[in-house]
């Protein structure tokens, strides 16, 4: 007999499905649109049944798709948003909707613990920041204006533990959450210990009763109940395995394991990730710059994240271009945008679709340059180069501590895109690197499904071997001037009149909630 697991990544855009051997050979896969809805400028939700249902489609497709005996697979894991909440009842059935990373409704939260709570996070977290995104702001929102939540919410947990527990049949009482994903709360933790923080959770107004356990990313948690197992295919009593966050494995997936390294996971959110053997002071009390603990043991990295980097990309396609779910629009804008040359005309694009965080507030997406002679090529262009603009402030703090960071690695759908990838070699000043498989997190977690069932005995070893490079991009000196000079000006329009017109914006958003 065969050894098979499935993997599945839970992420903002969409939920991907794969079934792998173990040999790391991909037997099949497939995808799902997964559904956001914004009720208020500034909110974002999603159903937590919605990635359920994507699950159990893309498991029958899978089979289908691979011919693999659904009695050989041997484990099932996954990945999913660190960013982002949902509060369950006693019987696992949710009781809010998820609230993902691209929501700002938590920001008064924010604020009053910003006035009042003691920063006790920042040596137990190493974190300095506080912002609306955050688990822990959401939760308080939860308990503070969700009607019903404190009556019904028994726990509250992450989109991936929520699906593998409907998986599983667990009860409240069985919350779990992996290390990896509890880092993505970013305060509420200890970092050392990878535990809550009882002091923190205190000072937040928080209970520790509605937190879920933390345990390691191959802890078995339970089997696939038979519910479930019917609706996808598959036999019951399949282990079930907890996972990690969806950073955390696309990271390792990327070969994201020794310090000095940094990555560059391109998706909804573009997050830039550098691997650190541990807690770097004057990194931690930059606002913005976060600390994780990665999936392996002793392994750390810091990240920034752009809130609606890929999500700008699909904004511009559905909602300007109006070719919703058209796969094929992205390759067609690239191509177009490859005849425009660096700088897009002078168009900038800053891509604050959901916000830019505490450093500037009322931050909104923004086109700046526009004349009548500006088509949409040059205006995609300009998306694409934000995103590296923003990158590259980020990179501005990591080289000043002294983080060289010569080499990038790539994953996720964007580093799919020659010209993307060749624009942030060029706008960040260094050798961007493309993994052969651009498969994101789910083949971690199908490394971390064979590990949870003692298939293979060594998780960072295993990594090593499965993670090759297909392609590298060296910076092009030319462009890398012409978007230093670009870069500087960029910087300051916002450092300065732009952060008072983002003041005025809301301003006027204020006068329609009236």
């Amino acid at each position: 007999m065969g050894k098979y697991y499935i993997g599945f990544d839970c992420g903002t855009m969409g939920t991907k499905t794969a079934i792998y051997r173990l040999d790391s050979t991909k037997m099949a896969d497939a995808y799902r649109e997964n559904k956001i809805s914004y009720p208020q400028p500034g909110w974002a939700e999603m159903d937590p049944r919605g990635f359920v249902q994507n699950v159990r489609e893309g498991v029958r497709e899978c089979l289908e798709k691979s011919g693999v005996n659904p009695s050989e697979i041997r484990g099932i894991s996954a990945s999913g948003i660190i960013c982002g909440i949902v509060g369950i009842d006693e019987d696992w059935n949710p009781v809010t909707p998820f609230v993902p990373y691209l929501d700002a409704r938590a920001r008064c939260e924010a604020e009053w613990v910003k006035a009042n709570v003691k920063p006790c996070w920042l040596n137990e977290s190493g974190n300095a920041i506080v912002d609306e995104f955050m688990p822990p702001m959401i939760l308080r929102w939860f308990i503070n204006h969700y009607t019903g939540f404190t009556d019904r919410a028994v726990k509250v947990v992450n989109n991936g533990p929520f699906v593998l527990g409907t998986l599983a049949g667990l009860k409240a009482d069985e919350a779990f959450l992996d290390w990896a994903t509890m880092s993505g709360w970013l305060i509420g933790y200890n970092v050392r210990d990878r535990q809550w923080s009882k002091r923190q959770m205190d000072a937040l107004g928080i209970p520790m009763r509605i937190l879920p356990r933390i345990v390691k990313p191959w802890t078995v948690i339970g089997y696939l109940c038979p519910e479930e197992a019917e609706k996808m295919g598959l036999p019951s009593g399949i282990p079930i395995v907890a996972g990690a966050g969806d950073t955390m494995q696309s990271s390792l997936a990327s070969g994201l394991i020794e310090p000095g390294l940094s990555t560059d996971v391109a998706g909804t959110a573009s997050i830039f990730a550098v691997a650190v053997p541990g807690m770097v002071e004057e990194i931690s009390k930059t606002p913005g710059m976060m600390l994780a603990t990665g999936t392996l043991p002793d392994s750390y990295f810091y990240w920034s994240m752009i809130r609606a980097g890929g999500l700008s990309l699909r904004w511009f396609r559905d909602s300007v271009a109006n070719r919703p779910g058209d796969s094929a629009f992205y390759s067609e804008m690239d191509a177009l945008a490859g005849e425009v040359p660096a700088g897009s005309r002078g168009i900038l694009f800053y891509p604050y679709l959901q916000g830019a965080g505490p450093d500037l507030p009322g931050a909104c997406g923004a086109f700046l340059g526009l004349f009548g002679s500006s088509d949409r090529a040059a205006m995609w262009r300009s998306i694409l180069e934000a995103i590296a603009f923003e990158y590259a402030q980020m990179i501005q703090i990591y080289r000043k501590c002294g983080i060289p960071l010569k080499e990038i690695i790539g994953t996720e759908g964007g580093s799919k895109s020659p010209l993307w990838t060749q624009i942030k070699a060029d706008i960040l000043g260094g050798a961007y690197n493309i993994p052969t498989r651009s498969e994101g997190g789910l083949m971690a977690d199908v490394a971390v499904a064979a590990y949870g069932v003692g298939d293979i005995e060594d998780l960072k070893t295993t990594m090593q071997e499965w993670v090759t490079f297909r392609g590298r991009f060296e910076p092009d000196p030319k462009n890398q001037k012409i978007y230093k000079e670009i870069f500087d000006r960029r910087q300051l329009i916002l450092s300065g009149s732009l952060r008072d017109t983002f003041k005025k914006l809301e301003e006027i958003r204020k006068i329609f909630k009236q």
